[in-house]
């Protein structure tokens, strides 16, 4: 599992929380692109794709807003639903952020947000964010494949892709 390098973990006020992801993002040697002072967007290879996320600032809300879309789009019709029903076992199975399917388009996309109170964001912060999100990307990424290059159902996808573990070996 890819992960931050540790900088400090002490909150950085004084740090616009976007200054303080692309720190983290550099010292890792991955690729990313400051679009403007509240958007930093980023690439990390995965086991199954390259995942491209991109962070959003509101300093009105004091949030930190994370998405990634997977590059794989829905058409109409029966894969529609089956994405649909898939989502639904998804996101009850997280615990924090959660799998959309954008309707413009058809993408699947996962997106989570986080406050900040005073923008007070610490490196520990940003790197639970991070892998928080390539971990569900990554878990998921063959059940959406399943329904969509392999015609399965949801409960499909659900039972190849996503093998839970129990007990010890």
């Amino acid at each position: 599992m890819t992960s931050f390098m540790h900088l400090d973990d002490e909150p950085v006020g004084t740090l616009h929380p976007l200054d303080l992801l692309e720190r983290q993002v550099e010292a890792n040697g991955w690729a990313f692109e400051r679009s403007g002072r509240d958007e930093l967007n980023l690439s990390v290879a995965g086991r199954w794709s390259d995942h491209h996320f991109s962070f959003s600032w509101r300093e009105d809300l004091q949030s930190l807003h994370l998405s990634s879309a997977f590059d794989m789009r829905v058409s109409e019709g029966v894969r529609r639903q089956n994405v649909a029903d898939l989502l639904m076992h998804v996101n009850a199975k997280l615990w924090i952020g959660h799998f959309d399917l954008w309707p413009q388009d058809g993408t699947v996309i996962f997106r989570h947000a986080m406050i900040f109170p005073d923008a007070e964001v610490s490196a520990a912060q940003c790197e639970a964010m991070l892998n928080l999100a390539l971990e569900a990307c990554e878990h998921y990424y063959p059940a959406f494949q399943f329904v969509l290059w392999g015609g399965k159902s949801a409960e499909d996808a659900m039972a190849a892709a996503v093998l839970e573990c129990v007990g010890q070996a």
